[in-house]
């Protein structure tokens, strides 16, 4: 169901895009919020006119949900567009298990990165990857190409 959604949201901007220019794609992934925190969700006590913007300007998905109830794995999830009990992520790795060579998103499974150099795209990502944290499971070595942030679950 992900994929089918991945590869709408991809197709419809390549269609609606002008001759020969690819639209910008920006997935926005917060950990931690709670639906009603910002003010396009109605929130009048915490400002967020930069995300209000984005979600005023651009397509606002509102029924969307995790698959998992930790970061690690919902980003899996949506990474690769399939449920990530389907391919055995069902984890979250904390503290020195993000060092264990062989705790990270299976490197058999394909990213929405790479879906979308496919198509064409230049990818980056920037923040929390947390997604394996040595050097096999690098964002780089996962279809983006520009990466800024931590490769665990929090920067010290």
């Amino acid at each position: 169901m992900k994929k089918l959604l991945l590869a709408t949201i991809v197709a419809a901007s390549v269609a609606n895009a002008a001759p020969n220019k690819l639209p910008n794609i920006v997935l926005l992934l917060a950990d931690d919020l709670g639906y009603g925190e910002l003010g396009c969700q109605g929130n009048p006590e915490i400002p967020t006119p930069q995300i209000d913007s984005l979600a005023e300007n651009g397509v606002r998905f509102t029924q969307g949900y995790v698959t998992a109830a930790f970061c690690s794995a919902s980003r899996a999830g949506l990474m690769t567009g399939r449920y990530q009990t389907r391919f055995g992520y069902e984890f979250n790795p904390i503290g020195a298990k993000n060092e264990d060579p062989n705790a990270g998103l299976p490197t058999r499974e394909k990213t929405i990165a790479d879906i979308l150099v496919n198509a064409g795209y230049v990818t980056s990502l920037v923040g929390k990857w947390h997604l394996g944290g040595t050097a096999k499971y690098n964002p780089i070595r996962r279809g983006f190409d520009e990466f800024f942030g931590f490769m665990h679950e929090g920067h010290y």
